[in-house]
Formats: structure tokens, sequence, C-alpha cells
């Protein structure tokens, strides 16, 4: 019988994880403590109670809520200290589950009002993540993602943002809420101001919508990676056109069920996709609201799914090339899991 590997262990690359979304429970609840912010009895019983909230997120009703209780803890994030916190514990929860490279996604204009506006914003975020990665040895680096909800014109100042920064620690342009909500071709400019500048194109699509959303990442903002992107399984066109083209799709398992996208996490269609020959990354998107982090994400491919332990080395490896790592780092995890698979 094949000995069972820990896949804590295993290296990989963590593509898909919210700023906020980030934080353990404790630190929520010290925070909003520390700054007298009174949370939503939901959020302060789920967060006591060791459970995630009852989410579904399917009809605008769950989705206001699930922002409602997101809102709530980003408001408890009010000072630098707190946002160097928040990067360093989720360096350190990455580090356990056996992530190598971090690219953790924000929206700037969110901490604004509280940190000095946009600008100090994002550059105490980028010393966060630079002083963080330096001490504790993992790679990470920022995606700056700009709220669909918004107006264009918003994106595309956070896109000359993210390129102005480029070489301070930003990797990477997304597009992040409801993708139910606003045109992809309405933020085309803002992709192609960060595209020119060379920084990855990874919008959301294909969670809350179907197919048609990643359509439209890969026709209007030339997607290099798509969040989620897992409603693409509906499409066997597309998922080859994901396969040639080798776009990852960033597939957070934990998060599809929680917010109702599938009833259980055997619906989820991660065999589909990869034996599409889709590159995937999973991700655990917001684990303070959906209770599981990067590790827990593999553990579901293989009890739910039937990966092997070789198939989760070849999604570590996915995940790993599909991120923007340089080469040498690229390298060594990529050694890292031929390690894991060979023990």
């Amino acid at each position: 019988m094949e000995r069972v590997r820990d896949v804590s262990e295993l290296p990989k690359a963590h593509l898909h994880l919210h700023f906020t979304g980030s934080m353990r429970p404790t630190t929520v609840l010290e925070l909003a403590d520390k700054h007298g912010v009174r949370l939503p009895d939901a959020l302060t019983d789920a967060l006591v109670g060791g459970e995630p909230p009852r989410l579904r997120a399917t009809d605008e009703r769950g989705w206001f809520r699930f922002q409602r209780l997101y809102d709530a803890a980003r408001s408890c994030l009010r000072e630098p200290e707190d946002i160097q916190r928040l990067v360093r514990e989720a360096a350190e929860e990455d580090l356990r589950d056996g992530s190598g490279w971090l690219e953790i996604q924000v929206d700037p204009t969110s901490y604004a009002p509280r940190l000095g506006g946009l600008i100090p914003a994002l550059e105490v975020i980028l010393d966060a993540v630079e002083t963080t990665s330096r001490e504790t040895g993992l790679g990470m680096r920022v995606l700056v993602a700009a709220n669909r909800m918004k107006h264009p014109l918003d994106a595309r100042t956070l896109a000359r943002l993210a390129v102005r920064y480029a070489d301070r620690g930003v990797v990477g342009f997304g597009l992040s809420n409801d993708e139910r909500r606003g045109m992809a071709r309405d933020f085309d400019r803002a992709f192609g101001i960060a595209r020119e500048a060379g920084l990855l194109s990874t919008p959301h699509g294909g969670e809350l919508a179907g197919p048609s959303s990643v359509r439209d990442c890969l026709d209007d903002l030339g997607a290099n990676r798509v969040g989620h992107g897992v409603r693409a399984a509906e499409d066997p066109r597309l998922m080859k056109r994901l396969a040639d083209r080798q776009v990852t799709c960033e597939v957070c398992p934990a998060s599809n069920v929680a917010l109702g996208v599938y009833e259980k996490p055997e619906d989820v269609p991660l065999r589909t996709l990869f034996e599409a020959g889709v590159p995937l990354a999973l991700g655990a998107d917001d684990p303070l609201l959906f209770g599981s982090r990067l590790a827990a994400q593999y553990e579901i491919a293989r009890r739910h799914h039937g990966f092997t332990d070789a198939e989760l080395a070849e999604v570590a490896r996915q995940s790993v090339r599909g991120s923007a790592a340089p080469e040498d780092v690229k390298s060594k995890l990529l050694a890292g899991v031929d390690d894991w698979l060979a023990s």
C-alpha cells in the first residue's frame, strides 16, 4: 500500500489569498478589542466558536452578507502595526502549509482612509511584505486588485499605482468582487496599462458566473491566470483553450462550497479540469471566513477527488509554474516537489 505523504510538507505556491481574508480569527478579535470595533454578532460567534460563518453567495442577499462580514473584519486594520501583524501571520500560516511562494492580493483603496491615503497604504503593505519575506524566508509578492463594483477609472488609477511599484514587489493586477456585476471589458484599459508594464493579468472569473466570465477574462483582459475559473469545467472547448494557452486557474475548493457554488467538496470539478490539462493552483481565498488554509485544499483533492500523491505533486508544480516567482525560486520549489514525491 502506497504511503500517504503529508501535504503540508509538499512545496507549493499560493496564488489566491486575499489580504483581509488571510487573518487569523484570534487576530480579528484582538484587533477589534484594541480599536473598539463592534463586530457583527454572526462574525464574533463564528470567530469565538472556531467555526466559519454560514455563507451562501449565489444570490445577491447572500453576497451582501459575505461582504458585510468581510468589511467588518477589514475595519479592524487601522494602523501600520496591524498590517505588519497580518502579513507576518499570513506568512507563518503559509510556511506551516508548505508554501514557498505567496502572492497576496489587496485593493489598497480599502485601507487608504486609515493609513494616510492610497500611496501610503500600498507602501505600508509592501514594506510589511518585504520585511516579512526577508525575516521568514518565504517568497512574497503583491497583486494589486481593482474592485469590479467600482468605476473603471478607479481601476486605471490602481493599475498605474501597481506599475509604479512594480520594482517594490507588485507582480500582477487583478479584478475582484462579484463577477456577475459589471462587464470585464469595462476594465480593459486598466489591464492594458498593467500588461504593458509586464505585470501579470489575474482577474477573477468563473466562480459566481459561468464559463462566459472566464472567456471574458481571456478575451477582454488578456488573463495570464484566472482567479477561480472553476466554472470553465462546464465548457470543454474553453478548457481546451485554457490548456493550450497554459492559463492557470486559481481554484479554491473550500471557498466554492462555502459560498454555495457547489454543494459538496466532491462536486467541485477539480479532476475534470486537471484531466483536461488546465493548469491549477489551489488557493485558500479567505481562510478567515471559509475556515481552511492552503494544505487543506490539497487534502480536499486527495480525499474527495482521489488525487494520488503523484497528481498532487503535479498540481503543486503547476502552482509554481503559474507564479511570478524568479526562475531560481521556481527551480528550488520544483526540486522540492520531486524530493517530496521520492521520499
